[in-house]
């Protein structure tokens, strides 16, 4: 049992909150109640959203990438050293971050994540007895940390648009439409020991890694549940796509695959006015990533129109250079209003900015995950983030300002206890496991860079 003193209930606010937890499920929510011996207590407790966005191993090489090298760097000078920095990588080394990476994505407010999961094979290609070796490595970091888990085996077939061959860069990634049904099937069954809250989606890596004969047969295989691209993060990449078929990203994928509330859509920073409505309305979320997007020089979404629209969003953490909750939801704001040269410009008409922000990533994050969250009410998972709303950064704010101050004035040091489907895992601020999963990140790290 949870006992709040406020809780944000997907009714509105509520004071004197007691919460019931059956098998990772709110069964009951008392409002006006009184606190039992027992029960976990909490100053306010709101819906934790889920990080739909996640290259784990990313995290090992924050701060290697931001010195400027001769001439211009870009999203593509980096990717080129991201290559050579994951081509060291062992099983060890995978696991061992992505432990870590899922401890701080709690400890920042989110319950779960899709790892959006394209290095499969060892060194130079060459495949693991087990195609799965590695996402069973995803499964063990997600036991370790107890996060919920939307598992996205990626299909990487060619190195860029026109069915360019793969660099040697890309080999660790590779897959054809023949092998690609065989890591879903092989990963599903290494997650079967995961809780029931765990699901195996897929994630077509991009248009310029795949091709239309190849999108069309691996989603012909896939029944349901999660279906994850990047698109249209890159002018260059919009610029290649149109040349090659005929059409923008997002206006090719819109016209050539059946997108739906399945689908999440990752980037979509490059669009016309017609594409930003039309992928409004076709159900999909837009998965934002805004500090990775701003750390590569990506551009900025086109919020407003989006919104207007009635589209969905989510935030993700994806190259996970600095993983924090409340810093992606500002970071997405602070872009709007530094590109239209005006302040409060997420929110459709009048109304809390901060508000929009979370409920909106809580919401769309849980869409994109496949997973019965978003709010706080029965029959949902019990995601559930608390803050502490008498620190100093919010203590003046009535509850209708909460959300204000804790997506553009707090730092995450608010948070102080998480919920993954009930499962209890950050307490007073701290994952209860973060101890070994430090000391196992160091070791994994002195190793990686001894081999270098």
């Amino acid at each position: 049992m949870i006992y709040a003193n406020h809780a944000l209930l997907a009714s509105g606010w509520a004071r004197d909150v007691r919460v019931t937890i059956d098998s990772g499920t709110i069964s009951r929510i008392e409002i006006g109640a009184a606190a039992h011996a027992t029960d976990t207590r909490v100053d306010t407790l709101l819906p934790a959203p889920g990080n739909l966005h996640s290259h784990s191993f990313q995290r090992a090489m924050a701060g290697m990438t931001e010195r400027r090298a001769v001439g211009r760097d870009s999203f593509w000078t980096w990717r080129e050293l991201m290559y050579r920095f994951m081509d060291r990588l062992t099983p060890e080394h995978i696991e061992a971050i992505a432990a870590l990476v899922f401890m701080e994505m709690q400890e920042a407010g989110y319950a779960a994540v899709g790892e959006f999961h394209y290095v499969h094979h060892q060194r130079g290609g060459v495949p693991y007895d087990d195609i799965a070796e590695l996402s069973a490595r995803i499964f063990a970091a997600a036991a370790t940390t107890r996060i919920g888990l939307t598992h996205l085996p990626v299909l990487y077939s060619y190195g860029g648009s026109g069915k360019a061959p793969l660099s040697e860069g890309q080999r660790r990634f590779g897959n054809d439409v023949e092998r690609f049904p065989v890591l879903v099937d092989a990963a599903r069954r290494a997650a079967r020991d995961l809780p029931a809250d765990t699901n195996i989606g897929i994630a077509p890596h991009s248009l310029r890694a795949t091709s239309p004969d190849d999108l069309r047969a691996v989603l012909a295989m896939h029944e349901a549940g999660p279906v994850h691209i990047h698109i249209a993060e890159q002018p260059k990449e919009v610029a290649d796509i149109q040349a090659w078929l005929g059409a923008r990203p997002v206006e090719w994928l819109l016209g050539n695959a059946s997108v739906s509330a399945d689908w999440c859509l990752i980037h979509a920073t490059h669009m016309t006015a017609a594409e930003t409505k039309a992928m409004a309305v076709s159900g999909a979320v837009a998965g934002l990533c805004p500090i990775t997007e701003a750390n590569l020089g990506d551009g900025p979404f086109n919020g407003s129109m989006y919104l207007e629209a009635g589209g969905a969003f989510g935030v993700g953490s994806d190259s996970n250079v600095n993983i924090s909750l409340t810093e992606e939801l500002r970071t997405l704001e602070y872009s709007q209003r530094l590109r239209d040269l005006a302040r409060n410009v997420m929110v459709v008409g009048e109304g809390s900015v901060g508000q929009t922000l979370y409920l909106g990533a809580a919401k769309g994050g849980a869409q994109a995950l496949g997973r019965n969250a978003g709010e706080i009410a029965t029959g949902r998972l019990a995601d559930l983030t608390a803050i502490d709303s008498t620190a100093p950064t919010l203590c003046a704010l009535t509850r209708d300002r909460l959300l204000d101050g804790l997506v553009f004035a707090a730092k995450d040091s608010i948070i102080t206890d998480v919920w993954s489907a009930g499962r209890h895992a950050v307490r007073s601020g701290r994952h209860i496991a973060r101890e070994g999963i430090v000391s196992n990140y160091r070791k994994a790290i002195a190793g990686l860079l001894a081999s270098v």
